[in-house]
């Protein structure tokens, strides 16, 4: 059994004691617990100016409606807000007096925000949960057993189980302690539309803890199987489309309040799948902050449970929609000189390609789980305890105190989320997982740019694949390279590196040729005729660019390859 394949027995057994099904089994207290602390918070916010809230988000909203319509949208969706908006410029101001008008903006803001806190907030159904565990298991293992050449007779058997493929590293014991010493927020990498199934499936049926609280977007659910599942699995529901301060503080107050209960949470700091393909190194501040805000109040409601919050980085060979998120991010930073391509990775069909390609090739996906820390980014040890940088226990509580009690302060709140966020991307770098595909990813896309260098990145791109190889010996060269800087950063802490990464350099770039060209029709790498090409530099790019922020090129040594360039040019 490989490292990382454990499967652990479950810390709550029974279902009907995880946190995620004692909230939302009070599912219509919590939404008006949610209506309360939202309504206050935005009338802290915008008070003075509440009628101009209420207007630009009847504004967004008709266009939200006429641009942007989904089958999911909630019913009578333009009744609704064509109410909102007869009420508020109904009666002229002079008619009413100022408690009047008053009034009114404080019973439309009820409306609005109650419409999406019940938009928001999922169910928990434990039949349909056990159901889509048993059926994703009997898929997945059913997938890995016939891709792998088993012939018929074999399909239903048990040989080869899916956990052998879904690797789970590092903080996994210390993660299951904490599970019963407070409240976890998983806070994961975000690459694939596929992240949040194969989380959600590793944490339950491997590392064995409770289902999280999580949120998905809104545009999953146009799909009938796909939203049925959604509504009953504890997801709360996400839409991006909806920017104004009504409906992103009632979303945060959702996830802080639910954090304040017990229950865990997991959500992508990153707010969107990585477009460039390489790790964050910025994080929204929104839900990341609501774990802020609810450790404080939990402080100063007199209690003394931790919030712990565990970064999680997921690696794999290669992601489903890569050419798509690709050009989505090069459409982004080369304006018109690219067009967006559409996103079609939602599709039954699409999943099932992609499950049954990775079960047929000896690939894995790596979740690496990272040292938990507190609200603060101070590491915490199996007992829930804060130390900081230098090993030093530190009190949580006093970093909330003011005047000799916990108080809230917004400011001070906001500066503590912006230095928890700095230390999730500095450990999202060092927990990462380095792959082979990503190293020899790497080495040709920087191949490709040395020999190139008069070119800015756009020109790279247009260069005909067909006119340019990767000769063999150059390619060991800084594949070798590369393999030894890693390895030093390795022994510095970091990075993290998969076994393969000590292989050899010939069979290092094996591996990671044959894993990086699984998926794509057109090839990253392929092996032609003796040395390397590339069927697509936009797809290379893509995988390159996950370590593209450590600056490992800095340190490489061009001279030989010069030569060699030198070579094939005369």
């Amino acid at each position: 059994m490989t490292e990382g394949s454990k499967i652990y027995p479950h810390v709550i057994p029974d279902m009907d004691q995880w946190p995620i099904y004692k909230l939302l089994e009070d599912r219509k207290n919590f939404i008006e617990e949610i209506d309360e602390y939202t309504f206050d918070r935005v009338l802290k916010l915008h008070n003075e100016d509440l009628e101009d809230v209420i207007a630009k988000t009847v504004y967004q909203e008709r266009i939200r409606m006429k641009e942007e319509p989904w089958k999911v949208d909630p019913p009578q969706d333009r009744v609704f807000w064509r109410k909102i908006s007869k009420k508020l410029f109904g009666k002229p101001v002079e008619q009413i007096t100022e408690d009047e008008k008053k009034a009114r903006e404080e019973d439309l803001l009820r409306r609005i925000i109650h419409r999406y806190s019940d938009e928001i907030v999922g169910t928990f159904r434990i039949p349909t949960f056990l159901f889509a565990r048993k059926f994703l298991t009997v898929l997945f293992n059913r997938l890995l057993n016939t891709a792998a050449g088993r012939n018929m007779k074999r399909i239903f058997g048990t040989k080869y189980k899916v956990y052998e493929r879904l690797l789970t590293k590092g903080e996994v014991e210390k993660l299951r302690t904490l599970m019963t010493k407070g409240t976890v927020v998983i806070v994961p990498t975000h690459s694939s539309n596929l992240d949040s199934m194969l989380i959600g499936y590793a944490l339950d049926t491997i590392v064995g803890i409770p289902s999280f609280s999580y949120g998905a977007g809104l545009n999953l659910y146009n799909t009938g199987y796909t939203a049925y599942f959604m509504n009953r699995l504890g997801a709360y529901r996400v839409d991006r489309r909806k920017k104004n301060p009504i409906y992103l503080e009632t979303l945060k107050a959702m996830s802080n309040l639910s954090i304040q209960r017990g229950t865990n949470s997991l959500f992508f700091p990153g707010g969107t799948r990585s477009r460039s393909g390489a790790l964050e190194n910025k994080l929204k501040m929104g839900l990341l902050g609501t774990a802020v805000e609810a450790q404080r109040t939990i402080y100063q409601n007199g209690k003394d449970d931790k919030v712990f919050i565990v970064p999680l980085v997921l690696s794999y060979h290669f992601v489903l929609e890569a050419k798509y998120l690709i050009e989505q991010h090069l459409s982004y930073i080369g304006k018109e000189r690219y067009q967006r391509s559409k996103d079609d990775f939602y599709s039954l069909r699409k999943i099932l390609k992609f499950g049954w390609t990775f079960f047929s090739q000896p690939s894995e996906i790596t979740l690496s789980f990272g040292k938990p820390l507190d609200v603060m980014g101070n590491f915490v040890d199996d007992n829930g305890d804060s130390f900081d940088r230098f090993g030093h226990q530190v009190n949580l509580v006093e970093y909330f105190m003011g005047e000799g009690k916990v108080t809230e302060n917004l400011q001070r709140e906001t500066e503590y989320t912006i230095m928890l966020a700095e230390r999730l991307v500095e450990r999202y770098h060092k927990e990462n997982i380095v792959l082979t595909s990503h190293v020899v990813a790497y080495a040709a896309f920087n191949i490709l740019r040395r020999m190139h260098d008069h070119l800015d990145l756009f020109g790279v791109l247009r260069l005909p694949t067909d006119d340019f190889i990767f000769p063999l010996e150059m390619m060991l060269d800084v594949v070798s390279q590369t393999k030894n800087i890693l390895i030093e950063m390795n022994k510095g802490g970091k990075i993290k590196l998969s076994n393969q990464i000590y292989f050899e350099p010939m069979e290092l770039l094996k591996d990671g040729v044959r894993n990086l060209g699984v998926y794509h029709i057109e090839k990253p790498l392929i092996f032609e005729n003796g040395n390397l090409a590339s069927q697509d530099f936009k797809l290379l790019c893509f995988y390159h660019n996950r370590l593209d922020n450590y600056k490992i090129n800095k340190s490489y040594n061009w001279s030989s390859v010069n030569e060699q360039a030198a070579l094939e040019s005369a």
